[in-house]
């Protein structure tokens, strides 16, 4: 099982992937459904416990699902 730094991490450093094929949909308390999917190019940095985009920081635990070309490859236990 493999986390969501991790799973973010592979999709960005491997040579046969394109972060902006990427979605990650994070929990945003008032948002619709309480939740945001963001594109992974709008990712602006990745910390060790954050990732930062549109000038917010969000933590890792917070990620519910990540997604490449519309296939789920991450998805929080909830």
């Amino acid at each position: 099982m493999m986390f969501p730094r991790q799973v973010l991490n592979s999709i960005k450093w491997r040579d046969d992937r394109d972060v902006s094929r990427c979605k990650v949909a994070y929990l945003h308390r008032g948002a619709r459904d309480d939740m945001i999917e963001v594109s992974g190019d709008e990712i602006s940095e990745q910390g060790r416990s954050f990732f930062r985009v549109r000038g917010s920081m969000i933590p890792y635990h917070r990620i519910l699902r990540i997604s490449y070309d519309g296939d789920i490859v991450y998805r929080a236990r909830r």
